[in-house]
């Protein structure tokens, strides 16, 4: 690390200015890293759903994800439908959902947030048309009925969840299968949209591939060189620019240049990571006498903004473990949404260790409405955990886990099935840190003001 650059007669020495230059090319380099982690994020999204069979505008799969499923926090309680939409190709674009209890959001290629759709949309459960315009689109169609949303980006993931009430996950995914999206131009007479079912299929939408490495740049470089500049990203795209990743410009550093990025990948890659599971952040605790955390540190939004500035740490923590962002994804109002903590310690404040067994005790009722359930994610893949009982999730609607008239359930997590309450166990990978996410869908106020709160992992050996 350089301490001082020295001067002669006011100017740099040569050899404090290359120094510099190598200080300066590296902080530029872990900044941007970290600043563009969410677009890798999204653009690897797109990359899996298309190994896994979909089509840009045309199919798109449908799952409800399992261990064999890598996706950073993706969860077994509701079945999933996403995919990409090229809005170069297609023109405007329409979303048609059918009324029901479906939950969803279109972000752009930049991983920011557009519109929600479905429950948290403008028209609720009620479904509705969304029509998205794509860059520099001259004027507004006649568009009556349709909520109408401008892209920055060509690219956009629209991405959807069905809750599946009473536990009817086909039923659910049935309701999904009635989503329309079409182009704008064949509104009159809509080609089909295709649904691939790829639940027994393994698929990876994760940058974990590429997230530590060279390959991380190309990534990024291939969805600025295809996207129109956006103004509100100028000044990162201008740091892009110092690093050789520039629209119209072919990415081919040297090999010093090489170097410096791919230890930037590693180093951001790690710092993202101790904001996710170290953070030193107060607003992090959800309740001062648990070590269970909030996931989202921006409640107002689901942008990362707060008054006067962009909450970069938050913004970290989230992309770091999750994927997809919207207002309805972080709002902490009775009712509404769903909540997600955070829990990576034991009662002690160590880290969850796969080796080690431990019993979470949950006191009931749990303040919902609709469900909640607790899933275990492996700390290093941020996906669910993968181990011989090939499941992840303990859930109220599906496992049963509320026994009648009882006060508590105690749930299980370790290597080895408990003596009592195996099925409300959940087999962990020794070798393996850990963590968890307690989710209520639907969230009454107890689950807010601390009448109600879980215990925190207790260490059984």
């Amino acid at each position: 690390m350089l301490e001082q650059i020295e001067f002669e007669g006011g100017l740099p020495k040569e050899v404090s200015a290359q120094a510099s230059f190598e200080v300066s090319d590296r902080r530029r380099a872990v900044e941007a890293y970290r600043f563009f982690y969410p677009t890798v994020s999204l653009e690897s999204i797109l990359r899996g759903t298309r190994a896994g069979g979909a089509v840009d505008n045309e199919s798109a799969p449908v799952i409800v994800a399992r261990p064999i499923h890598v996706g950073f926090t993706l969860n077994s309680d509701t079945p999933y439908l996403g995919g990409g939409l090229d809005l170069r190709k297609g023109g405007p674009m329409v979303i048609e959902l059918p009324p029901g209890p479906l939950v969803g959001l279109v972000d752009d290629h930049y991983h920011r947030w557009l519109v929600d759709l479905g429950l948290p949309g403008r028209n609720g459960p009620k479904g509705g048309k969304v029509l998205l315009l794509p860059p520099g689109h001259e004027g507004t169609p006649d568009a009556d009925g349709y909520e109408v949303v401008r892209s920055d980006t060509w690219q956009v993931l629209f991405a959807l969840r069905a809750l599946p009430l009473g536990g009817d996950l086909h039923q659910a995914t049935a309701l999904m299968r009635t989503v329309k999206i079409y182009a704008w131009d064949l509104r009159d007479a809509p080609p089909a949209f295709g649904f691939t079912d790829i639940g027994d299929q393994p698929m990876d939408t994760t940058p974990l591939a590429v997230e530590n490495n060279l390959e991380f740049w190309k990534v990024l470089h291939s969805v600025v060189d295809t996207e129109p500049a956006v103004d509100e990203l100028r000044p990162m795209l201008g740091l892009l620019a110092e690093l050789g990743i520039e629209a119209g410009r072919p990415f081919a550093p040297d090999a010093r240049m090489a170097q410096i990025l791919t230890e930037a990948a590693r180093q951001g890659r790690d710092e993202m990571l101790v904001s996710a599971f170290a953070s030193r952040r107060p607003d992090r605790i959800a309740w001062p006498d648990r070590t269970w955390e909030w996931v989202g540190l921006r409640p107002e939004n689901g942008t990362f903004e707060r008054q006067g500035s962009l909450d970069v740490e938050a913004k970290d923590r989230w992309f770091a473990q999750a994927i997809v962002a919207s207002p309805a994804m972080f709002r902490r109002d009775a009712g509404a949404g769903s909540l997600y903590w955070l829990g990576h310690r034991d009662s002690t404040g160590a880290y969850l260790d796969g080796g080690r067994s431990y019993r979470l005790r949950v006191p009931l009722p749990v303040p919902y409405s609709l469900f909640w359930s607790v899933t275990a994610y492996d700390a290093q893949t941020r996906s669910e955990v993968v181990t011989d009982q090939g499941r992840a999730a303990l859930r109220s609607m599906f496992e049963k886990v509320e026994p009648e008239a009882a006060d508590h359930v105690d749930l299980y997590f370790g290597p080895e099935p408990p003596t009592d309450g195996e099925g409300r166990w959940i087999q962990t990978a020794p070798g393996r840190g850990w963590f968890a996410y307690f989710r209520i869908y639907g969230p009454e106020q107890a689950a807010f003001d601390g009448d109600w709160r879980p215990g925190d992992f207790e260490a059984l050996d």
